[in-house]
Formats: C-alpha cells, structure tokens, sequence
C-alpha cells in the first residue's frame, strides 16, 4: 500500500496554514503563530490555498489518501469537536478577526429584516391558495410555535459558543464530525435556495406593480426547457449581486441600513393590517378548513420558510459584543413578535381575498388591486420589495458566516475562510454563495425551492434539539457508559415516536388510536429523559424545561418534514447523496489531516 508522505515532507511553504515546528529535529522548537507570520495579499488562489492539507498534495498522496477513506471515515464519523477549538483555533484560519460591532438593537433588526421579508410576502399566498385556505393563519401558528423552541436551542448555544458557525459549529462539537458535515452541506443548500426563492419572488412583486395579470412578464420563457425551469429571471439574478455586493462592504453598514428599512416596513406592515380589517369581510373566511387539517400541516410544513432568518442572526454571535445579554434580546423578543404579526398579516389576506382568487406569486399586492385600492398595490409591492431587500442583506450576513466556519474546519477549501482586513467580511464565502444563488434563481421556480428548502431547514433544527439534550445529558469522559444507554435510549424512544405518528398520519384515513399510542411513547421518551440526572448546565442563559421543549421541538420538525410531499423527499435524498459523495473523496480526507496536524501540535507542545 502506497503511503502519504508526511506532513514534514509535504508542508514547508509559507503559504501553508498548517502550523508545524521548523526543519529542527528539536521537538521543544515552538510553533509559528500565523499572527507572526507575515501577512499575505488577501487576493490570491493558489492550490496551497484551496487545498493545503497532504492528502492533496499530489497524485499519488490523492491515491493513497483513498485507500484510506475506510478507516478515515470510521474515525471521523463520531469524532466531536470542542467549545474551544470553535472558538480559538478555528479563527486561526481566517487569518484576520471579524469585527464585534453588534448590539442587542441589531440583531432584533436584522431578525426582524430577515425573517419578515423572506416569509409573509413570498410563501402565505401560495400555501393558502393551495393547501390551507383561510386556515394558513393556523399554519403560521403552529410554524411558529415550533420556530420559537427551536429559537430558545439556538439560543443557548450562541451565547455559550459565539462563533460564526452557528448550527454547523454547535452540532460538530455534539453530534460529530460526520453530522455537522450533512448539516453543512444542507446549510449552505438553503442558503442558496432560500436566496434564489427571495430573488424569484423580489422580480415577481416588481413585476406585479406594472401588470398584476402577469407577474412573469418580466421573465423569459424558454420552450425546451423543463417545468419548472424555463422561465429565466435575469432581474432576480442581478438582485441578488447587488444585495450581496453591499453585505460584503461591511457588517455594521450592512445593519443600519438593514434597521433603517425594517423600522419604515414594520410601520407599512401596521397600515397593511390596519386597511386590511377595516376592507377585509369574515364571509371570505368560509370555509376555514377547505382542505381540512392535512391542508393546515402541509402548509405548516412550507411557511416554515417565513420563519427562516433568526438561524442566520445567531452566526453574527462572533461579531456582537455582549452575546449574554445582546443575543436572547434579540432572537427571542423578535421571534415572538414576528409571530404575531405573521397571523394578523395571514388573517387580513384571506379576509380581504377569497382564498381562491388569491395570486400566489404576489398576494398582498394583487389583493390591494382586486379590493379596489389600486395604489396600495405599489405600496404594498414596495413593501415587500424592502422586506425582501433586507433578507436578502441579512442572508447574505448569516450564509457568509456559515461558509466561513465551514471553511475554516477545512470541509471545504480554507480559501473561503479568509476574512478580508480592511471590511472585515469574509468575501470569499460570499462570493461562493451569491454565485450559486443566483444561477439557482435564474432558472428554477418558486414551488421547486421552497420544498427542498424547508426539509433542510427543519431537519437542522430538529438536529439542534437533539444537540441540546447531548449537551446537557452525554459529557465524554465525565458520562458512565450505563448513563450513555439510557440517554440513547430515551432519545430514540422520542425520535421513533414522532415518526411514528408522522408515519400514521401520512397513511392512516382517520382514527386516533395511533395518535394516542404515539403521543404516550412520546411522552414516557421525555420523562425517562427527564429522571436521568444532567451532565452540564447551562453557564449563562439556558432553555427553561429542559428535556420537555426540547423534546416536544424534536416531534414537531419531525412532524412537519412528514407533512412535505413525495417529491421534497426525493429531491433532499438526491442533494444529501452528492454531499455525501463529495464528503467520501474530499471532506474526509481534509478533515482528517487538519485533526492529526491538531494533534501534532499538542503533541509536540507537551514534549
């Protein structure tokens, strides 16, 4: 069997940003700082940039490397990562430190930006027209419900971890190296799909306030091309560039024309409830059940989306300067508000429209011009152009984050880890997901993003409940291996049950037997959980009823990923298969050599 060289033989250069001991056989020589090393131009792209680890150094290190993927991939599979390699050694990588500019003020603001303008004006008119009816303010309901718990998860490790990562960085010190990748790929396929949908329907709104029969018109059809896929949107395409150009000039610039725009929508949006009641008639609220309750949780399921965004808030962790305090301010406070207005927002729409005349690209716009108000259509459509404007810099934020966290664990190349000195910005990271996001955006319509996108974002926080509950039960080294089977035990007793009753409520044509049965599993999952002592405590500020609302969060993802359609399932099962793939003969073998160069460092640190 061929062997790799060593990384002795392979790393000298100076543009390697493994640290390693000189050329001396002394193994009391210290390590180089990459603080000390002199500073490179941000501007280059180089292969020792891209791809710095031994394994890829050349063929034949490449075909050894592969000959290992078995043995590599059983070592990394459970491999955990700690609070402090997420916090210190992993910045190392981006050679200059984000800016902690950040208060509680902007990260409710850019909550607020984000998750209002990729929700309310781009998903509500398409699930109540057809799925839920007037019933999609129970929808919102019930989404938000489970968008708050999963808030409260988010919550409690961004004050304890505050890095870039996020979900990423929380589930590989958690769940595993292995886990962390699935959810990183699946981050970073929502966050170019969720930016393509915003893009799609930024261009739809535009449209709708010149000819509100045809919000396409501004699209080009392309006949040879699939359903689907054949109406080219070149505006949403150029959208996205400029929205993400702006986010790469600075993130405190970003955040205050972020606020300045969510405060002048959030008093458009009080106007637009206002002449919604006074215009709206309760007669269009009949039927409220039209597809009965399957139509509320299959439109749960996908306004899921609306409350998408915070997830992007908690990776600005690393750039607030008092995580404790700035960052439940401002998840929390703002979820529970954005809540709210979600439901009065859905309830005015299907009182001003019957649910069947409503235009499931532009809604509220459209609604405004059937009800007679022809000039609220402009206004409403500059609205939710400003809502959608905000996401979109508030996305751009977040996803940057993301990919740079990513990038820094090596799981893709550490070139998109380097934040640039002057703005502060990993522009790399978001040049990455701007250009996928946008080639996305110009071919593929709004239906057939906002299906993949929800099963991603709702199989990650239902990961970061399962995080929770390790964190505060499993402590390697401190655990029994008794403590260990119990703890598995319960939660796969929680997890089976709500498959359980997602499975029954997928087939079953009416009963509740199977519901009850489900729920009690559920239930004695939980407290079993419950009567096991914790592990660990929260240090400053922890979810309360802990195992109960991270349990009952488990269930409701699970739920509503059930809720989603055949083909969601096909399409994740297809991106989650080219991931793994990539992981197979890439991620693994990156990951790896970046783990034993870690290794050596404290090796040859302790003599």
């Amino acid at each position: 069997m061929p062997q790799i060289p060593s990384s002795r033989d392979l790393i000298k250069s100076a543009d390697s940003p493994f640290l390693l001991p000189s050329d001396s056989d002394d193994p009391t020589t210290p390590l180089m700082d990459p603080a000390d090393a002199p500073q490179k131009s941000y501007w280059r792209w180089s292969k020792q940039d891209f791809f710095p680890e031994p394994s890829f150094q050349n063929c034949s290190a490449y075909r050894a490397a592969l000959s290992q993927t078995g043995r590599r991939f059983k070592e990394r599979l459970l491999s955990r990562s700690s609070d402090d390699n997420e916090l210190v050694n992993l910045r190392r990588e981006s050679q200059n430190p984000m800016s902690k500019c950040l208060t509680w003020w902007d990260l409710m603001w850019m909550s607020f930006g984000s998750v209002v303008g990729s929700g309310i004006f781009v998903i509500t008119g398409q699930e109540a027209r057809n799925h839920a009816g007037p019933s999609i303010v129970l929808s919102y309901a019930v989404s938000g419900f489970s968008a708050l718990l999963s808030v409260l998860c988010y919550t409690e490790f961004a004050v304890e971890i505050p890095v870039a990562g996020g979900s990423f960085s929380f589930l590989r010190i958690e769940l595993g190296d292995f886990v962390a990748f699935l959810a990183a790929g699946n981050i970073l396929l929502e966050g170019i799909v969720g930016a393509a949908g915003l893009g799609r329907s930024w261009s739809s709104y535009f449209a709708s306030m010149f000819n509100s029969n045809n919000p396409d018109f501004l699209r080009i059809r392309i006949e040879g091309f699939a359903e689907g896929f054949n109406l080219l949107d070149p505006l949403a395409f150029v959208v996205l560039w400029v929205a993400n150009t702006i986010a790469m000039t600075g993130t405190k610039r970003t955040s205050l024309l972020n606020w300045i725009s969510s405060i002048v929508s959030a008093l458009m949006i009080v106007f637009i409830i206002i002449v919604g009641f006074i215009h709206g008639k309760t007669s269009n609220l009949t039927p409220f059940f039209p597809y009965g309750a399957e139509g509320v949780f299959n439109a749960a399921a996908v306004v899921y989306w609306s409350y998408t965004g915070f997830d992007m808030v908690a990776t600005m962790a690393e750039e607030t300067k008092k995580p404790s305090r700035d960052i439940p301010i401002g998840l929390v406070g703002s979820m529970s508000m954005i809540t709210v207005v979600y439901c009065l927002m859905a309830l005015v729409l299907t009182m001003m429209v019957n649910y069947t005349r409503i235009d499931p690209d532009a809604a509220y716009s459209v609604a405004f011009a059937q009800i007679g108000m022809n000039w609220g259509k402009y206004l409403v459509s500059i609205c939710a152009l400003k809502g959608m404007t905000t996401s979109l810099l508030v996305g751009s934020l977040g996803q940057g984050r993301y990919t740079t966290q990513i990038a820094r664990s090596h799981m893709i190349p550490p070139w998109f880890a380097l934040v640039h000195p002057k703005t502060g910005t990993p522009i790399y990271a978001t040049l990455l997901i701007t250009t996928l996001s946008s080639i996305v955006a110009l071919f593929s319509s709004l239906d057939v993003l906002s299906s993949v996108f929800s099963f991603s974002t709702l199989l990650i926080f239902m990961l970061m409940a399962v995080a929770l509950l390790v964190r505060r039960y499993y402590v390697s080294g401190v655990s029994t291996r008794s403590s260990l089977v119990k703890f598995v035990t319960c939660l796969c007793t929680i997890i089976g049950s709500a498959i359980g009753v997602t499975v029954f409520w997928s087939t079953s044509k009416g009963g509740y037997v199977g519901y009850v049965v489900g729920v009690v599993v559920w239930f004695l999952g939980t407290l079993g959980l419950a009567l096991l002592p914790k592990q660990r405590a929260a240090k400053v500020w922890g979810v309360p009823v802990v195992p109960w609302l991270p349990a009952l969060s488990i269930g409701m993802n699970v739920f509503l990923i059930g809720s989603l359609g055949y083909v969601a399932f096909l399409r994740f099962f297809i991106c989650s298969g080219v991931m793994v793939l990539y992981y197979l003969f890439v991620g693994v073998h990156a990951t790896h050599d970046m783990a034993n160069q870690k290794l050596g460092e404290t090796n040859v640190a302790l003599g």
